[in-house]
């Protein structure tokens, strides 16, 4: 699976931006993000990300479409799992923790409840 620690911050945006869209060629990438970079630019990191294996094309005409090579869940699981063994000592408690901790931005009543949830849903299956 692709390293999804590697990306910058213009590869994640525009990778954000193809899991948004399913696919785009580079100019709709750099219609649709913010503040984008110029139109070699764009082409540039979407060749970066085919070589990190994050994106591939297909020839559409004369244009190249570019997809993402995961699905958005696989980046989200690989970008977490990086983040909690970075900043957390690999402990998904700690993790958890800092999410609930009373001075952070705090979660909803609703968030609390599904959080609960699946922690209850873990302890059944015995995780």
């Amino acid at each position: 699976m692709p390293d999804f620690r590697v990306l910058s911050r213009r590869e994640r945006q525009i990778m954000d931006f193809l899991y948004q869209r399913g696919h785009a060629t580079a100019a709709e990438v750099q219609a649709g993000i913010e503040d984008a970079p110029g139109y070699s630019a764009v082409r540039a990191l979407l060749r970066t990300l085919e070589e990190k294996g994050m994106a591939m094309h297909t020839e559409e005409g004369r244009a190249y479409v570019f997809r993402p090579t995961v699905s958005r869940d696989q980046a989200r699981t690989s970008a977490l799992s990086h983040l909690v063994t970075t900043f957390f000592g690999g402990s998904r408690e700690q993790a958890v923790a800092a999410l609930l901790d009373p001075d952070g931005p705090g979660l909803s009543k609703d968030a609390l409840e599904r959080m609960a949830r699946l922690v209850e849903a873990a302890r059944a299956e015995g995780r």
